[in-house]
């Protein structure tokens, strides 16, 4: 899939995402619906900040790093909206229960502090076996 096609495919499932989100609101009672109008609240919401961030975030990227190629930053971006959306969809869930404190976010943002500075610092597996290659070279000894 082009760059393009995925864009404007990730463009038009946030904008559904983000018009399930609104018809949640308007349509469900979550004191009525229970269990299952909050699930739809958070995932729908989950999706929307997902594709919403990751959008930005691409954009953000393209704008401030042109020498690189764009495809290359799309994972990073995606990886990133999806953990911003975490942080805020599990702060909303964690104050519709009535567990929001200022600790718990503390925890919540390092734990995916952390989980991003794992992503950032490993080393794809085609990187791992170049290296290897390039690092046992024969050396030029005499042949006897």
């Amino acid at each position: 899939m082009s760059l393009r096609k995925y864009l404007i495919t990730l463009g038009i499932a946030t904008f559904f995402c983000w018009l399930a989100w609104v018809l949640v609101l308007s349509f469900i009672n979550p004191f009525q619906a229970g269990t299952i109008g909050l699930f739809c609240f958070y995932t729908s919401l989950f999706f929307s900040l997902t594709g919403t961030f990751a959008i930005i975030g691409f954009l953000l990227r393209r704008v401030m790093n042109r020498k690189e190629a764009p495809f290359r930053y799309l994972g990073v971006s995606l990886r990133q909206g999806l953990l911003l959306s975490v942080l805020i969809v599990g702060s909303l869930f964690l104050q519709g229960n009535r567990l929001f404190v200022w600790w718990s976010l503390l925890l919540l943002t390092l734990g995916l502090i952390i989980l991003e500075i794992f992503f950032l610092t490993r080393t794809p597996h085609i990187l791992k076996t170049e290296s290897r290659k390039s690092h046992s070279k024969p050396t030029h000894a005499s042949i006897t």
